[in-house]
């Protein structure tokens, strides 16, 4: 019997050591992480880079409260701002930048109503759990915060339920846990158009998204908008945990001395990976070669499984890819299967298939993941 909380429905399976886009279990079998730890090792496990700031770092400091001042935080926050008037608060998790970002605009509107998405996911929390829409998060935990509205997504006709009552609207770019469902450009931006003028702020959750999963350092980069909040967490440390919520500097005021905090929020540890995260993600061409491994991907995919009667759409950006089933019954044959194959994908919503590679993922390894899902679909359609 376990001694831990049955919370998690556990595969078994036991994984010891990684490198790149490969992990091992306890018996050194080598598996293809098609799901980068659910959207955490963007850049592959042991990054060689970040291997050594993290060991240097070691060895010099893990923690200082923030009761001093930290210049890699003042750098890390730079780098996020990506050259716009944003300010930075760095904690250890999605959920808890999202709650950072729900008191930020409840404070700074001395509002109380805010509008999520049906089937969003914006963590575990209470606050976060209460802005999620979706029942199964919520059951056994009623009466949530009672502030939290939900509106349907993409649809523009909901819009017009935003007043002057509302304190801000919290959006992901892509539904991830909902069912990698995209948000369409115009609706997302006459969204930031009807927030602004009833003088709502916009919350834009980037915890899945950000730091290139998208093929932009932001998904909202891609949008024509700029959000007044957004959060930031699992991509940003590579499987360190760190979290962050940015806001407008015109919002800094509201976060007066004692007004939020956190003990372990910008740590050396988490912030040093951080920056050089960061670092990589902007070289260069790296997000240009996302881009191109995305195009590769979907082209491969609607191909291959444009006849297959179990798949009714394949949806998403970058490396965020979806593949809606008929049923969660195939959904978990197919999971099978590929683990079968020592392939691992996920799941996200009912039925889809949900596909999370690392961003460095080579062509090859990725062809051959692509072909494995192609495969073990083929095989349910013909059983």
């Amino acid at each position: 019997m376990s001694d831990l909380f049955p919370n998690y429905a556990r595969l078994p399976l036991e994984f010891q050591k990684g490198s790149g886009t490969k992990i091992f279990d306890k018996e050194n079998v080598e598996y293809l992480d098609l799901t980068s730890g659910i959207g955490v090792t963007n850049l592959g496990y042991n990054h060689p880079e970040l291997v050594k700031v993290l060991h240097d770092q070691v060895e010099k400091i893990w923690h200082i409260p923030n009761l001093y001042e930290s210049e890699l935080q003042e750098k890390v926050a730079k780098l996020l701002a990506i050259e716009q008037d944003y300010l930075a608060f760095f904690c250890n998790s999605g959920a808890e930048a999202n709650e950072a970002a729900i008191k930020l605009a409840r404070k700074a509107t001395g509002k109380e109503k805010i509008f999520s998405f049906k089937q969003s996911f914006h963590g575990r929390t209470f606050g976060a759990m209460s802005a999620t829409g979706q029942a199964k998060i919520h059951q056994g935990f009623a009466p949530l915060l009672p502030t939290f509205d939900y509106l349907t997504y993409n649809s523009f006709d909901d819009l017009l339920k935003i007043d002057e009552s509302v304190a801000a609207v919290m959006v992901e770019v892509i539904q991830g846990e909902g069912g990698v469902l995209p948000a369409e450009k115009e609706w997302l931006q006459m969204l930031a158009k009807v927030a602004k003028d009833n003088g709502a702020l916009l919350i834009i959750d980037e915890v899945q998204t950000g730091i290139g999963r998208t093929g932009t350092f932001y998904a909202w980069c891609d949008y024509g908008i700029s959000p007044d909040i957004f959060t930031l967490a699992k991509g940003l440390g590579n499987g360190v945990p760190v979290g962050a919520m940015l806001g407008k500097k015109e919002l800094g005021e509201v976060f007066s001395q004692g007004s939020h905090g956190t003990t372990f929020g910008g740590n050396r540890l988490a912030l040093s990976v951080a920056e050089k995260v960061i670092e990589l993600v902007n070289q260069e061409e790296f997000l240009t070669e996302v881009q191109e491994k995305s195009t590769l991907a979907f082209d491969v995919l609607q191909k291959g499984l444009a006849k297959n009667k179990h798949v009714k759409a394949i949806r998403g950006k970058g490396l965020m890819i979806g593949i809606a089933l008929d049923s969660s019954d195939t959904l978990q044959k197919a999971l099978q299967k590929l683990r079968e194959r020592h392939v691992l994908a996920l799941s996200a919503g009912n039925d889809v298939l949900r596909l999370l590679p690392p961003l460095t993922i080579a062509n090859e390894e990725l062809q051959s993941g692509l072909a494995a899902i192609i495969q073990v679909l083929e095989e349910i359609e013909n059983e």
